[in-house]
């Protein structure tokens, strides 16, 4: 938890139905990546803590007999029902509207548990030491994030960059120069230093992985604006009544780059961090 800032149901308000189309999407082969580094069979529990709409959770579900989702925005937990349905996985897949701060929550014992992207806003210390007493000896934890500071040029690709320097700008207009996070602010951002979050609960490793990006991707003016209304500091409900009048400036800014409603976009690489608990441990 980042000091002097309390998280509070606002957080993510909103976000959801932006996620899918505004968020890029993990490296293609993360799943063929993870079963080989975990040996993945089909039999296993993962659970997904900080699950957002059930991207992560959705793409890997093939790899385990059961599912489960956790994230404490209804928004979120709804959107991955509606896209558990026709990914044809309703079945193995259970979503769970709590808080990580609030497990084990009688979820039982789990052969994985993967964070994407969600760890820096948990009580860190409690969740990961929680966690580890809900995997079964040999379980595994996986932190999962885009590679960072990877650069991504578009040199060569057909459509201008997507101006995220000018669309952060944008925000700082509207917002405030300091980060925003639900009701409060983060002027140090989200923590970092998971490794010796997780060597203090007891986990050994890590095992690293990069799955390679790099792929060429076209985004268009929606999709920009919905990565804009996905993000915690840019929710859409912090421009309060301001917020038709963003988007119009957001729009605007958008055309200006690209009046084709074309960007271009590298794929991000994902980075994986592999934690194991003790297979001899009880």
């Amino acid at each position: 938890m980042v000091a002097g800032w309390t998280w509070d149901d606002t957080l993510f308000s909103g976000t959801a139905a932006y996620y899918q189309r505004g968020r890029l999407p993990y490296a293609p082969r993360l799943a063929d990546t993870l079963a080989d580094a975990l040996q993945l069979d089909g039999r296993g529990r993962l659970i997904d803590v900080g699950c957002g709409p059930g991207i992560l959770a959705l793409s890997l579900a093939q790899l385990f007999h059961e599912v489960v989702g956790l994230d404490p925005d209804s928004g979120m937990i709804d959107e991955a029902g509606r896209e558990a349905a026709p990914a044809g996985i309703a079945d193995k897949t259970r979503w769970v509207r709590a808080r990580a701060e609030e497990l084990p929550a009688g979820l039982g014992t789990f052969t994985v548990a993967t964070f994407g992207q969600s760890f820096h806003w948990m009580d860190r210390d409690l969740v990961a030491a929680t966690i580890k007493g809900m995997l079964r000896p040999g379980g595994a934890l996986v932190h999962i994030s885009d590679l960072k500071n990877e650069p991504r040029t578009v040199d060569g690709l057909p459509h201008p960059p997507v101006p995220y320097a000018a669309m952060d700008e944008l925000v700082r207009r509207y917002l405030g120069p300091v980060r925003r996070a639900g009701q409060g602010l983060l002027p140090q951002g989200t923590p970092g230093g998971e490794a010796a979050v997780f060597a203090r609960a007891g986990f050994s490793g890590p095992q690293r992985h990069v799955v390679p990006g790099g792929q060429a991707l076209v985004r268009t003016w929606d999709d920009a604006v919905a990565g804009v209304f996905s993000m915690s500091y840019s929710a859409p409900h912090l421009f309060g009544s301001r917020r038709d009048d963003f988007e119009a400036d957001l729009r605007r800014l958008l055309r200006e780059a690209s009046p084709s409603g074309r960007f271009s976009e590298r794929q991000p690489s994902t980075e994986v961090f592999v934690w194991w608990r003790d297979p001899t441990e009880l």
